[in-house]
């Protein structure tokens, strides 16, 4: 299959057994469009994010659009980024390089059906943040907060994780812009949900970047480096990782489940790439 410069792909990233992971929108691109027309196509598309990539270097510039804003960091869609790039530009390839504007570099590597991130952590400290318990409608049993705007509310077993029924009002008016609900798991390490309304995201349904603060403190916690974790979404999905220090391994599979082609006639394609 060739691949177009409009072309865009729809794909499930974190599946697992029973778990359908999170779908990502994709856009291979030989060139850039405008920032406003980008955030245009994500808010069209209407999934967590939508990722662009076009080359740079010896890999290629990769960024992430929300419904409603640009992203700092999104595994799930760097994950299926690396699934199309595997499927149709280059498949005998066995790793790429992205460049973030933000991130640095993120290197994305196969084995067999597995795909796994190598991304920076990002840990958190015990800190308490005012509102939260009566945004998320219990109380946690600990709090962390890290320096990226992202916050674990700790609790104490899976069932009170997946029972959360959060005023989304309200969790979009505290400081901290991802709140991450996060227990024991009962047949995996940990589970975790995700909310970022303030991104235009209620409920992510699988969130390879808060395993970046997660891991840190799970690996620490069950004395362990190697965890696997669940994300108990409705949609639910699977994640293999591993804690390196200042950097996390997240692994899991990808599957595309549709492709189509934009229709950018009244678009300007930029000329300069944006430098990372």
């Amino acid at each position: 299959m060739t691949k177009q410069s409009d072309d865009i792909y729809v794909v499930d990233a974190f599946v697992g057994d029973g778990l359908a992971g999170n779908p990502a929108a994709v856009c291979p691109r030989e060139d850039w469009l405008a920032d406003d027309v980008m955030q245009s196509v994500a808010r069209e598309m209407a999934l967590s994010e939508t990722a662009f990539f076009a080359p740079k270097d010896d890999g290629y510039l990769l960024r992430w659009f929300t419904p409603t804003t640009e992203a700092d960091l999104c595994g799930h869609a760097t994950l299926a980024s690396a699934a199309i790039f595997f499927s149709y530009l280059d498949p005998g390839a066995s790793a790429i390089r992205f460049y973030t504007r933000k991130a640095g570099p993120l290197t994305v590597t196969r084995n067999g059906d597995l795909l796994e991130l190598d991304f920076p952590a990002n840990p958190a400290k015990s800190r308490n943040l005012d509102g939260l318990a009566a945004a998320l409608g219990a109380e946690p049993v600990d709090v962390l907060r890290s320096d990226e705007s992202t916050c674990l509310a700790v609790f104490d077993n899976e069932d009170a994780v997946r029972g959360l029924a959060p005023d989304m009002a309200a969790v979009m008016a505290l400081e901290d812009r991802k709140i991450v609900a996060t227990a024991p798991g009962e047949k995996v390490d940990f589970i975790s949900r995700c909310f970022v309304p303030s991104a235009g995201i209620p409920e992510d349904p699988v969130t390879g970047s808060a395993h970046t603060t997660l891991m840190p403190y799970w690996s620490a916690r069950l004395g362990k480096a190697e965890l696997v974790a669940i994300q108990a979404s409705a949609r639910g999905g699977e994640l293999f990782c591993t804690d390196r220090g200042n950097r996390i391994a997240i692994t899991g599979k990808a599957l595309i489940r549709s492709s189509g082609t934009l229709d950018l006639a009244s678009a300007s394609p930029r000329a300069d790439l944006v430098d990372a």
